[in-house]
């Protein structure tokens, strides 16, 4: 009986002790280990704020559900599979920066203009009022591909944002704006240079869309090119602007809509005078002192006429240097070479009188019966050597005529006593103080004298021509 109480009590207390005992210990734990219960609680709070910003990101913003650019596929142009879509330009000319002719080049900043209507744009407004945005927007949404035919290099201005806006209105429409800076082609002509005018053309298509299913129209018809009224370049005056449309073929994909951009440049001649004209018309002119000069003056004709040989020289290398090498005369070619023509003859006349005068007085020598030993340099002989007039050789000279001395006289003069030679001297310079321009007038040779009216008289009838021709 006491057996079975005892038994009694031990089953009652032994759960309760289990208990206690569990409970214990786990306090016991929780109370040593407070640090890896405080994680555990702060990688669920991560865990939840992850995933809060996780849906934020992917979030589209306000516009872009508005305009439900996800529901839609954009590389797709609008109404792909129907009728092509009309795509309206306009373009207003900034500035023309630069024309090289070197690189028959020009150099344009524009501001470029696309409308179109895509009706996924489309987006409800009370107001019906648009809504615009900057690049960031056009990577996802459709835009017209229109590049420029035969550009060189051509970029966005980027200062201080890319300089690109995207107009939506509620009903679809949209427009695209552009401001672009773009080096062309230009096919110029430099046949008449300096008097000429270059057409250029700027000109805007489709890259890959062609008519069937892309439609590219000015949109304002001549209205739709504007330009800035202080537009201005330095050697060109900008005859007009227009614009015009047309059709380009390729034999690989077909037909194209091409618009161009027309524009006439007219050159400054005043600059081109002033450079090469000018200085040429001097240095034919200058040539023609030497008609002027004793044809015994060696030295002074023949420096002279180097000098605007080479001058001339000069002008048509400088004016070479700074156009492209073409295949065809130009008109200022034209010009210098006949003017270096003049010049060169002018020397050559030089070279015919001086060679006649020296047989023509070597003939006279031998028709007064003197001999080649009688004598060791005469005159003309000594000219040729050093180029100056010997007094010794001459000094019984007739200023009246200035002929060559007779036999007597030459051989009075072989051995001429002081006195006498002196009183000779003393009288022809005196003599030829008041009677240089007779004797130059008398002294000269035929050709001289007949240049001095050819020449010029040759020189302005061609001018008459020129001008005339190219004016």
């Amino acid at each position: 009986m006491i057996l079975a109480i005892k038994l009694l009590l031990l089953t009652c207390i032994w759960p309760t002790s289990l208990l206690i005992s569990h409970s214990d210990h786990h306090h016991h734990y929780h109370h040593h280990h407070p640090q890896r219960s405080f994680m555990k609680r702060h990688n669920s709070k991560r865990e939840i704020k992850m995933r809060k910003i996780d849906s934020t990101k992917v979030r589209p913003m306000k516009s872009e559900q508005l305009l439900r650019i996800e529901d839609h596929d954009f590389a797709m142009r609008p109404g792909f599979g129907g009728s092509p879509i009309p795509v309206g330009i306009d373009v207003q000319v900034e500035s023309i920066d630069s024309i090289s002719e070197v690189d028959m080049d020009f150099t344009m900043t524009l501001y470029l203009r696309h409308y179109w209507k895509d009706e996924r744009l489309s987006f409800p407004s009370t107001r019906n009022r648009s809504m615009t945005f900057d690049g960031r927007l056009i990577k996802k949404i459709w835009v017209p591909d229109i590049f420029f035919v035969h550009s060189k290099r051509s970029f966005i201005h980027d200062t201080t944002m890319e300089n690109v806006m995207l107009r939506v209105y509620p009903d679809g429409n949209v427009l695209f704006s552009l401001r672009i800076t773009v080096s062309a082609m230009c096919f110029m002509d430099f046949s008449r240079f300096p008097l000429d005018t270059q057409n250029c053309s700027l000109e805007l298509e489709s890259y890959a869309y062609n008519e069937e299913d892309l439609m590219l129209y000015w949109k304002h018809g001549n209205e739709s090119l504007s330009t800035d009224e202080h537009i201005s370049l330095s050697q060109f005056f900008i005859e007009e602007f227009s614009a015009s449309s047309g059709l380009a073929f390729y034999s690989s994909t077909g037909w194209y809509n091409r618009l161009f951009i027309n524009f006439a440049l007219r050159r400054h001649i005043f600059f081109f005078v002033l450079q090469s004209y000018f200085p040429s018309m001097l240095m034919v002119m200058l040539s023609w002192v030497s008609f002027w000069i004793d044809r015994r003056a060696v030295p002074a004709r023949v420096s002279l006429g180097i000098t605007t040989v080479l001058t001339m020289s000069t002008i048509i290398t400088g004016v070479s240097a700074s156009m492209p090498q073409v295949s065809y005369i130009k008109a200022v070619d034209v010009y210098l070479w006949i003017s270096f023509l003049f010049v060169f003859l002018s020397v050559i006349e030089y070279a015919a009188v001086n060679y006649l005068t020296t047989v023509e007085e070597r003939k006279q020598l031998k028709k007064r019966g003197k001999a080649a030993g009688l004598y060791n340099i005469d005159a003309v002989q000594a000219m040729a050597f050093d180029g100056c007039y010997h007094d010794t050789d001459t000094t019984d000279i007739d200023l009246t005529t200035f002929s060559v001395p007779s036999e007597e006289s030459s051989t009075r003069g072989q051995a001429p006593s002081t006195p006498t030679l002196d009183a000779a001297r003393i009288k022809r310079k005196r003599s030829l103080k008041g009677n240089v321009g007779r004797i130059i007038l008398q002294n000269n040779h035929a050709i001289d004298t007949y240049s001095r009216v050819i020449f010029p008289t040759v020189y302005i009838v061609f001018n008459f021509f020129y001008w005339g021709l190219y004016i």
